[in-house]
């Protein structure tokens, strides 16, 4: 068998290469040419490569403006692209974002907006409502970064501060036919969950959004929570005339990446199974559950036969408590390391599809069933590190951070659970 740490890499960079921009876009794009104008806007760490990719393909006039994050910058000849700062936004974006709204803002039923959105642009347009700061955006976002909030949940309030979120980007392009492509990274492909939703008719409530704030005990700026309770914080909702000219497309998703990780698996001769593409919750929890599957599998050949791969995707969470450096994917890897305990034949990786994990420059880890000797050697308590949060130092000790650049694309969370050879003889 291929050496198990080279195939997850393998497999992982498959993942990332099937949802790449220039692959996905060009069978999306409008068949004829508008009478009109022709514009491109978009936001997320992929809007950059979606905006090249439009570009090589399309044979007519275009003219845009997308935002991406630090690094993400791809070079385009006619689509302006500026790069800001996520996961907490910037005064980069906020300019940026109010410039979309100006540039859409006068468009007739003859002109055509292609809006290009991936994971990330909620905070890469931080256009606050009347009376919130961006200061108070950047409190907002730093506070449910650490609350364990979903990421449904955190969009739900973000579409009822924004100026730009839950379709009200879209209804300032009335009367202009607007299509969105989107490379989704939530759980479930939920147009409103992808960037909150900029194109598409919002269900949720303001109500809703203060019930969050409620649950998870969120200390806001008192501008907010007024903001909260004004008709004006409410988004753009289904059945607006504003929105009858819009539709949006999904063109990659966790799904099709977990589907090409098991085909590199099956060319190296493993089976692979796809657990789920939409797996959710604290981070520490979700790894304590993965090791139980492992171990039955590994002892039990239950409910899979080793030598396997465990699949899954989705956007877990962490309630940060400590003050260490980490992201939801080396939680996930260090708890399972810890419940596994040094688990004969269990290899796993997990990392951030968009190559950022939290907001380390880094896309996730790995772990071998040596992992918790080799942390000892170290001198480090794998509990320890987990309690404070400080995933990312405890990899980087090891060397065993999986560490990619920019991917440009973003279609979520990957996990990997490789089991070798079964056990024998396990009473």
């Amino acid at each position: 068998m291929e050496d198990p740490v080279t195939l997850l890499r393998r497999m992982f960079d498959a993942a990332v290469a099937s949802a790449q921009p220039a692959l996905c876009v060009p069978g999306f794009l409008p068949a004829e040419p508008p009478t009109g104008r022709f514009i491109v806007i978009g936001a997320g760490k992929a809007s950059a490569a979606m905006a090249q990719a439009v570009e090589t393909h399309w044979q007519g006039p275009v003219e845009g403006l997308v935002i991406t994050r630090y690094g993400y910058s791809v070079p385009c000849d006619s689509i302006e692209i500026v790069e800001a700062a996520h996961p907490v936004p910037d005064a980069a974006g906020l300019a940026a974002a109010r410039r979309m709204i100006d540039y859409v803002s006068d468009l007739g039923e003859d002109d055509f907006v292609l809006c290009l959105i991936s994971g990330g642009g909620s905070a890469l347009m931080p256009v606050p409502l009347p009376g919130i700061t961006l200061a108070d955006k950047q409190s907002v976002n730093t506070a449910l970064l650490k609350s364990g909030a979903t990421i449904s949940e955190m969009n739900c309030l973000r579409r009822h501060l924004s100026g730009i979120k839950g379709g009200r980007l879209a209804a300032a392009c009335h009367p202009a036919r607007v299509l969105t492509l989107m490379i989704s990274d939530v759980p479930g492909d939920n147009p409103i969950d992808i960037a909150s939703g900029p194109t598409v008719a919002d269900p949720t409530t303001r109500a809703e959004a203060l019930e969050i704030v409620r649950r998870y005990k969120l200390d806001l700026p008192d501008s907010v929570m007024t903001a909260l309770q004004t008709p004006e914080s409410e988004s753009v909702k289904p059945g607006d005339p504003r929105l009858s000219r819009a539709e949006a497309k999904i063109i990659a998703a966790p799904q099709l990446a977990l589907e090409a990780a098991a085909e590199a698996a099956q060319a190296a001769g493993m089976t692979a199974h796809i657990l789920s593409d939409a797996i959710e919750g604290e981070a520490k929890d979700v790894g304590t559950v993965m090791a139980g599957i492992a171990r039955q599998t590994a002892r039990r050949a239950q409910p899979f036969k080793p030598p396997c791969i465990l699949l899954s995707g989705g956007e877990t969470t962490v309630t940060v408590r400590g003050v260490g450096r980490g992201g939801r994917n080396v939680e996930f890897l260090l708890s399972l390391a810890i419940s596994l305990d040094g688990q004969p034949g269990v290899y796993a990786l997990a990392a951030d599809t968009d190559g950022v994990d939290g907001a380390e420059e880094v896309a996730g880890a790995v772990i071998t069933p040596d992992t918790l000797a080799r942390a000892a050697q170290h001198g480090l308590s794998a509990s320890n590190e987990l309690a404070n949060n400080n995933t990312h130092g405890f990899f980087e000790a090891l060397g065993d951070q999986v560490i990619t650049g920019p991917t440009r694309t973003n279609v979520n969370d990957f996990r990997a659970v490789l089991i070798a050879e079964p056990q024998q003889n396990i009473p």
